[in-house]
């Protein structure tokens, strides 16, 4: 099936409706934070359609994740291998329908770098606030009916349509401060950093996830 973009105003996401979206995960060296959720998030949306990858804002291009996330990720039986750690684009920002960042400095580091994903882009921390009491289909239904064109249309990825429902939804959610809900760097600072790491991860990461799972399968 070819691939089908939608471009509508400057500040709308570069849309794909060929799968039920794509989902970009950013931290700093794309070594720790960012691949945890990105294989956490493969294996929680395994069969969906959704696709889930990553990048860092200084990554340590070409580097397996770090062996404290490898043994995270397995002890959730999660799949840590053929990983290569690559640096974030504008070009890999433009072809996300939802960025989530590890702490919400990489969420500006990521608007500074392409100003037209501001839409599409949260925190783990924040998208998690945003969506925890969201009643998906009434609030979907309602989005579709006010932007019948652009993210929030029917016809756009459900990654997309998600994205623009969580930022409709800023000012009516209770959002904490970055110090409650961004995910500290373990990077080279022992096990007990990456079981932290771990924990902050999954104490928001099964929200965002079943919120991603398009509502059709």
């Amino acid at each position: 099936m070819p691939r089908v973009l939608l471009l509508a105003g400057p500040s709308d996401a570069h849309m794909t409706t060929d799968v039920a979206g794509r989902v970009l995960v950013v931290c700093t060296g794309n070594v720790c934070r960012s691949p945890y959720i990105e294989r956490r998030l493969v294996q929680l949306l395994a069969g969906t359609g959704v696709e889930v990858s990553s990048a860092g804002t200084r990554a340590l291009v070409g580097a397996p994740i770090e062996p404290g996330s490898v043994e995270a990720l397995g002890e959730l039986e999660a799949d840590a291998a053929g990983f290569a750690a690559r640096q974030i684009t504008p070009a890999l920002l433009r072809d996300a329908d939802l960025v989530v960042t590890a702490t919400q400095r990489h969420r500006h580091e990521v608007v500074a770098l392409l100003p037209r994903a501001l839409r599409r882009t949260f925190s783990l921390g924040e998208l998690a606030d945003l969506l925890r009491d969201a009643d998906l289909g009434a609030e979907m239904a309602a989005l579709e009916t006010q932007t019948p064109t652009g993210p929030g249309a029917p016809d756009a990825s459900w990654a997309a349509r998600l994205a623009a429902l969580a930022w409709s939804r800023r000012g009516r959610s209770t959002i904490r401060q970055p110090e409650e809900s961004d995910i500290s760097d373990p990077y080279g600072r022992g096990s007990a950093a990456y079981v932290l790491m771990s924990h902050e991860i999954e104490s928001q990461l099964r929200v965002v996830a079943e919120a991603l799972r398009p509502s059709s399968t």
